[in-house]
């Protein structure tokens, strides 16, 4: 739409996750190091929680492009609350068949699964994204399914991701046995002013644009106006865009930024401004340390077939699809998304009126 206007080689501040454009800021650098520490480490379990749109997938995706071999990654992402059996799902993240298994069969490929990765040097590591949906129960399997050990070392990692309520919700007292286990503990907190606009500049950049495309008081309004949420900040930059390529204005003013934010609220799905500072806090039994060589991995990832239609849940009648590679919006970016496009669909018809 745009792009070649200002001479990107694509949209920079799209609402979809990608790694290319990862801005790896204090809090995200933090985040990313945190990680790659509980693999160093063979870390139980860690957890990394964040608000919605904070970049926590985009890290996620990053840190299994950056691996290589001698490890094997199973990925659950945007977990629901009828997310059915568990055991099913994580046998379908490593590829493994599920379909008319009692439990007790389910259980017993996971651990000869384990086992015979092991034997050959592999680690086996699960990651769950949106893991704030999963409820107690599951929770609490995955921990006994954690019970995997051989002598000093672990043989099963787990990584979970997710929104703050994943906190809230570890720190039941039915999951104290769980909240034991978790070695590595990290919150994504918000941008501040300053980081907001050099994640401007940078995806700027990556997509082959000039970093001061947007004026610096459009920056301090942006972070102003979004919170320094990385999702809503995206959102904000590309309608001011748009409206910059309709006004033929080759630079994004502060003028411009009002306009997309007094148009933006008028639909009441967003409160801009007027978001309340995270309260979350890490409490990690594990200090922060340098980061070091990356382990080498080997990666194998499924994602939830329930986000594409038409693939279904697996069923005990043995009619799943399977699993699938996706890239799929959450509830909240579709509802985000449907409302830019109908801000610069009614912004190009005023425009062709005129």
């Amino acid at each position: 739409m745009y792009e070649a206007f200002f001479g990107f080689s694509e949209r920079p501040f799209s609402l979809l996750p990608d790694p290319e454009f990862l801005y790896l800021g204090d809090t995200h650098s933090t985040a990313y190091t945190m990680l790659e520490y509980s693999l160093l480490s063979n870390a139980g379990f860690t957890v990394v929680t964040g608000e919605i749109g904070s970049g926590k997938t985009t890290l996620v995706r990053h840190l299994l492009n950056q691996l290589d071999e001698g490890v094997t990654v199973g990925l659950i992402s945007n977990t629901h609350r009828s997310f059915g059996g568990l055991l099913q799902w994580i046998l379908m993240a490593y590829g493994l068949e599920y379909r008319s298994m009692e439990k007790a069969e389910l259980y017993e490929t996971f651990v000869n699964f384990v086992v015979q990765e092991y034997a050959k040097g592999q680690r086996t590591i699960l990651i769950v994204d949106e893991a704030q949906n999963m409820d107690p129960d599951s929770l609490e399997d995955l921990r006994l399914m954690s019970n995997i050990n051989a002598d000093k070392d672990q043989l099963f990692q787990l990584i979970l991701v997710g929104q703050p309520g994943l906190r809230q919700k570890l720190k039941d007292a039915a999951l104290v046995q769980f909240a034991h286990r978790i070695a590595v503990d990290y919150h994504l907190e918000p941008l501040s002013a300053d980081e907001t606009s050099r994640y401007i500049a940078h995806r700027l950049s990556v997509a082959g644009g000039v970093q001061d495309l947007f004026e610096p008081e459009a920056c301090k309004l942006l972070h102003k106006y979004s919170g320094g949420i990385p999702r809503l900040v995206n959102l904000l930059c590309d309608a001011a865009l748009a409206y910059a390529f309709g006004s033929q204005e080759r630079h994004v003013s502060t003028t411009l930024v009002e306009e997309v934010v007094k148009d933006k609220s008028k639909g009441g799905l967003l409160d801009y401004g007027r978001r309340k500072k995270s309260t979350s806090r890490s409490d990690g039994a594990i200090d922060l340390i340098g980061r070091t060589r990356r382990p080498k991995v080997r990666q194998r990832v499924f994602e939830d077939p329930q986000e594409v239609s038409p693939l279904p849940t697996p069923s005990q009648d043995g009619e799943s699809s399977g699993p699938a590679l996706i890239t799929a919006l959450t509830e909240e970016e579709m509802e985000v998304e449907r409302e830019s496009n109908e801000t610069f669909r009614e912004l190009f018809k005023s425009l062709r009126e005129d």
